[in-house]
C-alpha cells in the first residue's frame, strides 16, 4: 500500500511543475486523497458491500469536489490535477499514467446496464472541462482537448478537440513550404494557419484548399503555355499571385499600427 501511495507522490512531481516537496503534495492534493479514498471503496465494491462503497464515495466527493463511482477501474499512477468537478462512472476503465484535469467527466449515454462509460488506455490526456461519454476507447497517449465531448474512439497517439470532437490530424509540411515555415516562425503564426502547431482541423482544412489552389494555378499556366505554343491565344492575362510573404508583411504592418494607435492614446506605455 504505501508503495502504491510513494508510487502517487512521484507521479505528482513529473506531472505538476508547482509540486514543491512531499508534505505539500501529501497535504494539498485532493485529487492523491481522492483516488486512495477510491482504492478502498473499490475493495468494498468487489467484496459486495455496496451501500459502504457507495457512501464512502459520496464522502470522498464531499471533501475532495471529486466523484469517482466504487466501480470504476483505475490503473498506476493516475493523476487528477486540481480535480474540483471531476465525475469517473461505475464502468469507466482508466489505465496506467493517466491524466485529468477539472471538471472532466467520464460518462454514460445510456441507462441500460453493462458497459456504458469509456475505457482510456495508458497515458492519456483529458483537458479541463471535456466530456467523454459512452462506451468509447481513448487509444494509448491520445490527448483530448479542454471542453471538448468526445462521442467517438480515438485513436492511439491521437488529440482530439472541439464539439463534437474532430480528431486533428498532424499533417507533415508539403514539399517546397520552407519559406511559408519561416515566415510562421518570424512573426508567430502562419499566413495559412496550417503550420504543424495549429490545433484547429479547420483552419488546416482552408489551407489545405489554398495549397490546392495554387496548385490549380500552376497546372492552368502550364497548359495556357501548352495551348499558346500551338497557335492558340489564350490566358493572355496572368492571375495575381498569392505570396505569402505579403500576407506576413500586411499582418505585421496591421500590428504595428495598431501598436500606434495604442501608444498615442496612453502615451504613458
Amino acid at each position: 500500500m504505501f508503495a502504491r501511495m510513494k508510487e502517487d507522490i512521484n507521479s505528482v512531481f513529473r506531472r505538476d511543475p508547482a509540486a514543491r516537496n512531499t508534505f505539500e503534495v501529501l497535504t494539498n492534493y485532493p485529487g492523491l486523497h481522492a483516488i486512495w479514498m477510491h482504492r478502498l471503496a473499490f475493495k468494498l465494491w468487489k467484496n459486495e458491500w455496496f451501500w459502504l462503497a457507495r457512501s464512502l464515495s459520496t464522502f470522498n466527493r464531499w471533501i475532495t469536489g471529486i466523484e469517482i463511482h466504487p466501480g470504476a477501474t483505475i490503473g498506476r499512477r493516475f493523476f487528477i490535477d486540481h480535480g474540483m468537478g471531476v465525475v469517473i462512472g461505475e464502468t469507466a476503465e482508466i489505465g496506467d499514467d493517466v491524466t485529468l484535469y477539472h471538471g472532466v467527466t467520464l460518462g454514460g449515454t445510456s441507462l441500460n446496464g453493462g458497459k456504458r462509460h469509456p475505457t482510456l488506455e495508458d497515458n492519456v490526456v483529458v483537458g479541463a472541462g471535456a466530456k467523454v461519454l459512452g462506451p468509447i476507447n481513448i487509444g494509448n497517449g491520445a490527448k483530448v482537448g479542454s471542453n471538448s465531448v468526445v462521442v467517438k474512439d480515438v485513436p492511439n497517439g491521437a488529440t482530439v478537440i472541439g464539439i463534437p470532437g474532430r480528431i486533428v490530424s498532424m499533417q507533415k509540411a508539403p514539399e517546397g513550404q520552407t519559406e511559408r515555415d519561416r515566415i510562421a516562425r518570424k512573426y508567430g503564426f502562419d499566413a495559412y494557419a496550417v503550420s504543424p502547431d495549429n490545433p484547429d482541423p479547420v483552419a488546416n482544412a482552408i489551407g489545405t484548399m489554398l495549397d490546392h489552389v495554387h496548385l490549380m494555378d500552376t497546372k492552368m499556366e502550364e497548359i495556357c503555355k501548352a495551348v499558346n505554343s500551338l497557335g492558340g491565344d489564350v490566358c493572355s492575362k496572368s492571375l495575381p499571385n498569392l505570396e505569402l510573404k505579403e500576407f506576413a508583411e500586411a499582418e505585421s504592418a496591421a500590428s504595428a499600427l495598431r501598436k500606434k494607435q495604442k501608444e498615442e492614446f496612453d502615451p504613458g506605455i
